[in-house]
């Protein structure tokens, strides 16, 4: 069976690596073309690009796939099924029909629950126990096609959405190439219209910490913004990020630093107090609190602003 594969990021290189180890033959890969990245601004192939060019696939890099002439790459390549992955691009109705078994997509959520672009840091934010991966057939709508497999993983304590994400994607490969090997055999089921909730793209403008927010709620988004966009909070003229932070017992006007100390910025919230551990200075990098310090006076009775506050 020849499966062509449309993906960009590292959660869908796992599911092509995937793939290919369980001897399928890719003849395409589709993904996002080469983008700017680092302090240099070098153009830089995604994760899918490097993997297929590794093992000698043809790579075929739209910037969208509304005009007809970019069909023509897979039309050509002529697979059986199309498996889709973290891809970018809105696939058309008329590319979904290209492959002869149609199209599989790989989402980072149980179904219906979080359909869209960022499944994995909003069941972080919501305080979900669990998340998973779904495999289902793609149609026009947005997440919204029949299931064929499902596997659900607990969220621990202190999963980031890096964390995470890492967890998933490995599930991703294993149920892709489960639903591959018995696609004859698998039987559509229908998303249930209860439970359905949409998981809206992250925002830079999400990132700064409200502390009139309850603190079980902001160290909840510190980790779904970890790595993108980080959670920010303001001292002053200086805008620092927090990567890592715990609620705990405490009261105070929100956004007064309660204690500061080698274990820990202990800010007080709406609702209990939000303990810093990890942060980084503009220009600087992730450090412990301990370190921190060291070049960032901070002492009990500072403030951190509050957007809009």
């Amino acid at each position: 069976m020849k499966v062509a594969f449309a993906g960009t990021p590292e959660f869908a290189r796992v599911a092509l690596e995937a793939i290919l180890a369980a001897g399928f033959e890719a003849p395409l890969v589709l993904t996002q073309p080469d983008r700017p990245s680092g302090r240099g601004q070098k153009l830089r192939a995604s994760p899918v690009k490097q993997l297929a060019v590794d093992h000698g696939i043809p790579v075929h890099q739209p910037e969208r796939l509304r005009d007809p002439a970019t069909h023509a790459p897979l039309i050509q390549a002529a697979p059986d099924l199309l498996v889709v992955a973290a891809y970018g691009l809105i696939l058309p109705q008329v590319v979904l029909d290209i492959p002869r078994l149609g199209c599989l997509n790989i989402h980072a959520s149980l179904l219906p629950r979080w359909r869209g672009a960022a499944p994995i840091q909003r069941a972080i934010e919501a305080g979900d126990r669990e998340t998973g991966v779904t495999i289902m057939r793609m149609e026009a709508g947005l997440d919204t096609g029949p299931m064929l497999l499902g596997e659900s993983l607990p969220i621990a304590e202190d999963d980031s959405t890096a964390t995470l994400h890492d967890k998933l994607a490995v599930l991703g490969g294993r149920l892709i190439v489960r639903a591959l090997q018995n696609i004859g055999t698998l039987v559509p089921t229908p998303q249930p219209a209860e439970g359905v909730t949409y998981a809206n793209k992250i925002d830079k403008s999400e990132a700064p910490l409200d502390f009139r927010r309850p603190a079980a709620e902001l160290a909840r988004r510190i980790r779904a913004f970890d790595p993108f966009p980080g959670a920010t909070a303001a001292v002053g003229e200086t805008t620092v990020k927090v990567w890592h932070a715990r609620a705990e017992a405490g009261s105070g006007q929100p956004g007064t630093v309660l204690a500061s100390n080698a274990a820990g910025i202990v800010v007080a919230c709406g609702e209990g107090a939000l303990r810093l551990t990890e942060l980084q200075k503009p220009g600087g990098r992730r450090v412990p609190v301990s370190d921190f310090l060291h070049g960032f006076m901070l002492a009990a009775g500072a403030r951190f602003e509050t957007p809009g506050g």
